[in-house]
């Protein structure tokens, strides 16, 4: 890895986009950055189950939960799912469960908290839709970072200047 957050938002300081919310590390990878794809579900992961299982392409997934403390949206299984399909990572405005096996997973996840409650599946949600959470606007396509020390987004064209 060539770059961290850090030296990325010093790098891009009037450009990067950096979520004013907390973040917490779920996955077994702390590290990771790839191009978003977006989901937005309200307490119904029955959309995130089905894109688990597309190809990722090494993309990261972000998934507006709408900041729901009360229902988990990934869990072990999902995030099996995801690596297995070539996703990179998730960053999750709401909630995760199966906290240790998520641990063993060669991804990044990034959640607000995490619950045993697990959510439903009506299959309601968008994809691939601008997202708005954290003062950040979450774009398909551009380009997230996350490490220990954080998350930032870039556009594409900054991205190709990062690090």
């Amino acid at each position: 890895m060539a770059w961290t957050t850090c030296d990325l938002y010093d790098q891009f300081e009037t450009e990067a986009q950096v979520p004013d919310v907390v973040l917490r590390d779920y996955g077994g990878r702390i590290a990771f950055s790839g191009r978003i794809a977006t989901l937005k579900c309200f307490e119904d992961n029955g959309r995130l189950r089905a894109l688990s299982r597309t190809p990722g392409d090494g993309r990261v997934l972000v998934i507006d939960g709408g900041g729901s403390l009360r229902y988990a949206l990934l869990g072990d299984m999902i995030g099996a799912d995801l690596v297995k399909n070539g996703w990179v990572g998730a960053v999750i405005f709401g909630c995760v469960r199966d906290v240790e096996p998520l641990k063993g997973l060669d991804l990044g996840v990034k959640a607000l908290a995490s619950t045993p409650r697990k959510a439903a599946r009506r299959d309601e949600g968008q994809i691939d839709q601008p997202l708005a959470f954290g003062g950040v606007i979450w774009r398909p396509g551009d380009v997230l970072y996350a490490d220990a020390d954080g998350v930032l987004t870039l556009t594409p064209d900054l991205a190709v200047g990062a690090g």
